[in-house]
C-alpha cells in the first residue's frame, strides 16, 4: 500500500512553490539583464554564480549541523526564507552590477541557512516512501520554477525592459512563503544522546556507501555548472531572450511533471538506477547543446533536462535520507550540500572562462563526456 505524504511535506512543498515563483521570476531575467543591461561579461556571470553558491553551501553545510545538535529545523526554515524575500526587490530600486552581487549572495545565504534543516524535516515525515517524498518536494518546487518565468515574461510584454519592475513583483509571493513557514512543525528526534560531532567526526563514523555517493556527487558537481549558461546558450542559438526564458519555462514544466513519478519509481527500482539514469540523459542533453545548434532541437533538449533532473536532484537526498538516521540527517545532507556548492562554484567559474576563451562548445563537450564516464562506471560497478 502507497505511503500517504505527511501534512507537514505538503507545508513545505507550498513553501518551496511560492519562494519559487519569486526566485524563478529573476533567476532567467538576472543573467540577461546582467550581460544585456549592465555590460556584464560571460566570465563575471560565471562568478558570481560561483561565488554565491559557494555560500550558500558553506551555510548549507553549517546550519545543517546545526540543527541535528539543538534538535530544531523550523526555526531556519523561517528565517531563511525570511532573508531571501527580504533580499528580492533590491535589484529593481538599485539597478548595478554590485548590489545584483549582492542580492544573489544574500538570497543564496538565505537558502543556505533553510536547506539542509528543511531536507531533514522532510526526511523525518517519510515512512518507506522518501523517493516520492522528496520527489513531490521537487515537484512543487519546479512547479513554481515554471510559473514564475511566465509571470517575468507577461510583465516583460506588458512593460518592456521594466526589469524594476520584476524584480519588486518578485517580493509578493516571497512574503506569501514566508507567512507559510509559521506552520512548519519540528519533529521530535528520538535519539540515545545528543548529537555533538562535527562534521570530520560524522564523515569517519558513516557508512562506506555515503562516502561513495559524497565522491560521485562531487565529480558531477565539477561539470554541472549553473544553469544560467544554458539560458545563455539557448540565447545565442535562437537569437531571442523570450525564446531562451520559454525554453527554461518548458524545461520546468517537464521537470515538475516528472519529479514526483520519478521519485516514486526510485522507491521501486532503487535510487541508483533512477540517478545513473538521469546522469545519461544530462550527457545527452549537454553533447546535443554543443554539437547541435538546432531552434528546433531547442525543446527536445529542454524536455530531456527536465526528466533527468526529476531524476537526479531530488532522489540524491532521498538517497543519503535512505542512508542515514533520523538524529544525523541534517548533517549529512549539509554535508553533501556543501560539496557540491563548493563544486558549482569551481564548475561555474570554469565554465565561463572556457567560454570566453574557446567558445561555449568546449565546457558543454567536457561536460557530457565528463557525466557519461560516471554513468558507465555505475552501471558496470554493482
Amino acid at each position: 500500500m502507497k505511503a500517504k505524504l505527511h501534512r507537514q511535506v505538503i507545508v513545505l512543498g507550498l513553501i518551496s512553490l511560492f519562494t519559487d515563483i519569486a526566485s524563478e521570476m529573476l533567476y532567467p531575467v538576472t543573467p540577461i539583464f546582467l550581460t544585456a543591461v549592465l555590460g556584464s561579461s560571460m566570465a563575471l556571470v560565471g562568478v558570481i554564480e560561483g561565488i554565491a553558491e559557494f555560500i550558500a553551501a558553506l551555510l548549507k553545510g553549517y546550519f545543517g549541523n546545526l540543527s541535528d545538535k539543538i534538535g530544531k529545523r523550523s526555526i531556519f526554515v523561517t528565517i531563511g526564507y525570511g532573508l531571501s524575500a527580504i533580499s528580492k526587490p533590491l535589484p529593481g530600486i538599485f539597478q548595478n552590477i554590485p548590489v545584483v552581487f549582492a542580492t544573489r549572495v544574500s538570497d543564496r545565504i538565505g537558502k543556505g541557512i533553510r536547506t539542509a534543516p528543511r531536507d531533514a524535516l522532510l526526511g523525518s515525515y517519510s515512512n518507506g516512501n522518501s523517493g516520492a517524498v522528496f520527489g513531490f518536494h521537487r515537484a512543487m518546487d519546479t512547479l513554481g520554477a515554471a510559473i514564475g518565468p511566465v509571470i517575468a515574461l507577461v510583465l516583460l510584454k506588458i512593460y518592456p525592459e521594466n526589469y524594476q519592475l520584476i524584480f519588486l513583483a518578485a517580493f509578493v509571493p516571497s512574503i506569501i512563503a514566508v507567512a507559510f513557514t509559521l506552520k512548519v512543525k519540528d519533529k521530535v528526534i528520538s535519539s540515545n544522546e545528543k548529537v555533538k560531532r562535527n562534521y570530520i567526526e560524522f564523515l569517519k563514523s558513516s557508512p562506506g556507501s555515503y562516502k561513495k555517493i559524497l565522491l560521485l556527487l562531487a565529480v558531477f558537481s565539477l561539470v554541472n555548472s549553473s544553469d544560467v549558461f544554458l539560458i545563455l546558450k539557448s540565447r545565442d542559438i535562437s537569437e531571442s531572450s523570450a525564446l531562451a526564458i520559454f525554453g527554461y519555462i518548458f524545461y520546468n514544466i517537464v521537470f515538475a511533471v516528472s519529479s514526483y513519478p520519478m521519485g516514486s519509481l526510485s522507491d521501486k527500482l532503487g535510487k541508483k538506477n533512477i540517478f545513473t539514469f538521469g546522469l545519461l540523459l544530462f550527457s545527452l542533453v549537454y553533447f546535443g547543446f554543443a554539437l547541435i545548434p538546432n531552434i528546433y532541437l531547442l525543446w527536445v533538449l529542454f524536455a530531456l533536462y527536465g526528466v533527468y533532473a526529476a531524476s537526479t536532484e531530488g532522489i540524491s537526498k532521498a538517497w543519503i535520507s535512505d542512508l542515514i538516521p533520523d538524529e544525523n540527517r541534517g548533517t549529512a545532507i549539509g554535508l553533501a550540500t556543501l560539496i557540491i556548492g563548493i563544486c558549482v562554484m569551481i564548475g561555474s567559474f570554469a565554465t565561463g572562462l572556457l567560454w570566453d576563451k574557446f567558445g561555449s562548445q568546449v565546457p558543454f563537450l567536457i561536460s557530457a563526456i565528463v557525466s557519461l564516464t560516471i554513468a558507465l562506471l555505475l552501471m558496470i560497478k554493482k
